[in-house]
């Protein structure tokens, strides 16, 4: 993995468009809405930073990107996200990539907790959040509107290891 680069701007577009990526995460935004999102995972990041870490997943023999991963740190805890392109999906890389990213993240004296929300129905995602160690912790019904469908969330967290 590594940081995100203006030179990513066709994947993060890709990501943020293609039905079979977004379809359980959110409804397609605005072009501009992604640009600004895009523009916003290029600030350098610090753990105090309150920017998005962004890093984009690449596959070690081919060199081909795959997706991205990251997260932000609010209040000692660091809201993790990931998207793959759909050649990727169901082969472990959000699994392997997300323990990659966790294992860096404990070197962060400031992150306590890791939280994600994953949207009702999106089966793949919580089993990726499930082998990493996260807990479901609430769902909270028809939070979040897809396609004029209601969903609920489901609130995925865990801990950091203590040392």
């Amino acid at each position: 993995m590594r940081p995100i680069r203006e030179a990513d701007w066709a994947l993060f577009l890709q990501l943020h468009t293609d039905p079979n990526v977004i379809s359980l995460c959110f409804d397609e935004p605005e072009i501009e809405v992604i640009r600004d999102k895009f523009e916003a995972r290029l600030v350098t990041w610090s753990p105090t930073s309150n920017a998005w870490l962004c890093l984009v997943i690449i596959d070690k023999i081919t060199d081909n990107v795959m997706g991205i991963t990251g997260f932000i740190v609010e209040d000692n805890t660091a809201h993790v996200g990931y998207l793959l392109l759909p050649e990727f999906h169901g082969k472990q890389y959000g699994t392997e990539s997300l323990l990659a990213l966790l294992d860096w993240a404990e070197s962060i004296d400031t992150i306590t907790h890791y939280k994600a929300v994953v949207t009702e129905g999106n089966v793949s995602s919580e089993r990726v959040l499930v082998k990493c160690g996260f807990q479901l912790q609430s769902v909270i019904p028809e939070a979040y509107e897809i396609g004029g469908k209601l969903y609920a969330d489901h609130i995925y967290t865990r801990d950091a290891k203590v040392t």
